[in-house]
């Protein structure tokens, strides 16, 4: 296999990712700005690799109980990120490669850190983030690792210094992060980020707080510390959102979609969900059909409000697409989400 290499220099592509995302650039210059970034994310491939099979030594005493996974991150990601931080250099950014082990409990997370603080791997590490023990505001939880690739060999000297991220998290964690980004799919809400409907932002601020309860982890900031004041706040959201219903209906359509997401060409799907029962319909447009979409959307939108437990929404391929990819296991962690709420909205507390 040919791996790609860096063509162009740390200044060129900061440069570049500046470009990218100043409305002012003209489009020969945004055009320039995508290939740069495309080249230098590509680039990422080899280091990645590296780390990847690091990890995978690393937590290989779990066995079939870790799940071990890597992406590159997404040029839109990308983009994002570089208009959230407006003085981030993209040369700078550690997560452009990144992968992840998902391990069976918190303890299990923080034997896998023991193992690499402990490690005499030849990769720089250079920074920790541990939303293990300090979660986000959101809920998020995890121990994020920040290594600069090294080696010995002139012939992987381009990549040298190149940053890889490795995320590690508990199965409960995993199912968590599952559900918000299935969520933000389907609402098109940037919910991980900490954007979108402050309900369902409150909801998994919660439930992380309610699964920390499980693990022995701190609680979430500013949420309930008292586990009985937590579940009824957590109950009345629930409701209100029709959680339990949703993620379920969601869970249904995506394994529904997967199919039409591998083989098709559609850019959108809409889709009309009833969450009182199975009942899953959808239409698939093109991306020359976009605006043909949005008014159809728009249309059974305002028809079904007059018949409670009936949803439509308007999803992009890519991004189930994408959700797919990041969580290839999203049926069964939405699923042990789902008994996790089930379990708190209805107080049975674990021994």
């Amino acid at each position: 296999m040919a791996w790609t290499e860096p063509d162009y220099s740390r200044s060129q592509v900061n440069d570049a990712g500046v470009a990218l995302v100043d409305s002012s650039a003209s489009p020969r210059d945004q055009s320039r700005a995508r290939t740069i970034v495309n080249n230098w994310r590509a680039s990422h491939s080899f280091p990645l690799n590296a780390l990847q099979m690091n990890l995978r030594n690393t937590v290989a005493g779990f066995g079939e109980a870790a799940l071990v996974a890597q992406r590159l991150k997404r040029l839109s990601s990308i983009e994002a990120k570089l208009r959230r931080s407006h003085h981030m250099q993209l040369a700078r950014m550690h997560d452009i490669g990144g992968c992840r082990a998902v391990l069976p409990f918190a303890d299990d997370v923080l034997d896998v850190v023991r193992k690499y603080d402990k490690s005499r791997a030849l990769h720089e590490p250079l920074r920790r983030y541990d939303y293990l023990t300090s979660p986000r505001d959101s809920g998020y939880r995890g121990v994020h690792l920040v290594y600069g690739y090294r080696t010995r060999s002139e012939a992987h000297a381009v990549y040298r210094g190149m940053r890889i991220e490795i995320q590690l998290r508990s199965r409960l964690q995993h199912a968590w992060a599952t559900a918000v980004e299935t969520v933000g799919t389907f609402s098109g809400q940037a919910l991980k980020s900490s954007e979108g409907h402050e309900a369902w932002l409150r909801f998994f601020s919660l439930m992380s707080t309610e699964l920390a309860c499980t693990e022995g982890l701190p609680p979430v900031p500013g949420t309930p510390a008292d586990r009985s004041a937590l579940r009824r706040e957590l109950a009345q959201l629930a409701a209100e959102l029709d959680a339990v219903a949703r993620l379920e209906a969601y869970g249904r359509t995506l394994r529904i979609l997967e199919g039409d997401v591998r083989n098709g060409r559609a850019a959108y799907f809409h889709i009309y969900l009833d969450l009182t029962g199975e009942n899953v319909r959808w239409n698939e447009y093109s991306a020359d059909e976009r605006e043909e979409a949005i008014r159809a959307y728009e249309e059974v939108e305002t028809a079904i409000r007059r018949f409670p437990g009936a949803e439509t929404v308007l999803v992009q391929v890519g991004s189930v697409e994408a959700l797919r990819r990041a969580y290839p296991n999203y049926f069964a962690d939405t699923t042990v989400f789902v008994a996790e709420v089930k379990k708190a909205i209805e107080g049975n507390v674990r021994p």
